[in-house]
């Protein structure tokens, strides 16, 4: 069976976007995208909220040219080539391709796309992630913390359930992030 797993680039003080929605701060460095980087490779199928999918939509436009890094080049063509399902009830038509849109978040169907899928699976969207953890459907996060607090925002895990974790990697960037890696024990 397929895992689930969630990522989020997060604020010291657990937020993916301050009080105004602005996330500038939480930019990669080179060396945390190729971590990113390979941990997308390995994903064929990504759920978004409709927020989260509107920011990511970016991806599709993108203009590659020479003098862009080359690991957001590879960003870019691993995003193209992901298949994407969007949850929202607002949302009239994707802007991308390989994308459709669910209108409501079935646990039971994650479920079976975990069953059914031969590669693992990634959510984005901290709401639509709070979900599916609350469904116990999320097996591991990877979270990416930047030196920086935002005060006030947006959580990466803004649901109620108290879970447990187990940690089982932590990385350390030159320019001061440091990557989390978990696994939830619920």
């Amino acid at each position: 069976m397929a895992k689930l797993v969630y990522s989020a680039i997060s604020s010291l003080d657990g937020d993916i976007a301050d009080a105004d929605g602005n996330f500038d701060w939480a930019a990669p460095d080179p060396d945390v995208f190729e971590v990113i980087n390979d941990l997308e490779r390995e994903v064929t199928t990504v759920l978004y909220g409709r927020g989260m999918y509107e920011t990511m939509v970016y991806w599709e436009t993108f203009q590659i040219s020479t003098d862009v890094p080359s690991v957001v080049q590879r960003f870019a063509d691993t995003w193209r080539a992901q298949h994407k399902i969007v949850y929202s009830t607002t949302l009239e038509h994707a802007s991308s391709t390989n994308t459709q849109i669910e209108r409501s978040f079935i646990p039971e169907a994650v479920r079976q796309l975990k069953q059914s899928s031969e590669h693992d699976l990634s959510i984005g969207g901290a709401h639509l992630a709070s979900q599916a953890i609350e469904a116990r459907l999320v097996d591991e996060m990877h979270l990416f913390v930047v030196p920086v607090t935002v005060g006030a925002g947006t959580p990466a895990h803004p649901g109620e359930l108290r879970t447990t974790l187990e940690l089982l990697d932590v990385n350390r960037f030159e320019g001061g992030t440091v990557h989390l890696h978990y696994r939830f024990g619920y």
